[in-house]
């Protein structure tokens, strides 16, 4: 019983360490986000409150030591925020993965236009051959041969023309 106390103190600790990976930041309203993935890319770097793993972004405040002997105008010049680079790698992944994403669709894209053109062959010699009049003989499901009569063959016309109206555009 001790055992099982134990480990579920354990796991317990353990949700409380993954609970302390999120982000941090005040959105454009000025209302304070909390979020297990990074802001938006619109959310400025000095607005990022805390980030996972307990960093927080570096700033170098204005002291007075740092402002002393400048002038009025130089003196209250805002600080300078290091960026961590993280965005640029983000937007770089993103838009590797965008790319990656827009040359899918495209082959796709290519991949049905070619089975299109070869359906709408196919449709198109299909037609000629049973508008032919010759003899056409096709295997029944219980695997017996038959020989088209005037009612089959019209409604497979039918069916073909519908093939040639979607395909052959």
């Amino acid at each position: 019983m001790k055992l099982i106390q134990t480990l579920l103190m354990a796991a317990l600790a353990g949700l409380c360490f993954s609970a302390t990976a999120q982000w941090q930041w005040i959105d454009k309203d000025g209302r304070k986000v909390f979020s297990d993935r990074a802001p938006p890319s619109d959310v400025l770097d000095k607005n990022i409150l805390k980030r996972p793993g307990g960093r927080i972004p570096t700033v170098i405040p204005a002291t007075d030591v740092a402002t002393e002997g400048l002038s009025g105008s130089e003196a209250q010049s805002p600080p300078v925020v290091k960026s961590t680079g993280l965005d640029k790698e983000l937007e770089a992944k993103k838009k590797q993965a965008l790319d990656a994403e827009l040359a899918k669709r495209k082959a796709d894209e290519e991949r049905l236009v070619k089975a299109r053109i070869e359906n709408c062959a196919r449709a198109k010699q299909a037609k000629v051959t049973l508008e032919s009049g010759a003899r056409i003989g096709r295997t029944t499901a219980s695997g017996e041969r038959e020989i088209m009569d005037d009612a089959s063959r019209a409604q497979e016309i039918g069916r073909i023309q519908g093939i040639i109206a979607s395909d052959c555009r």
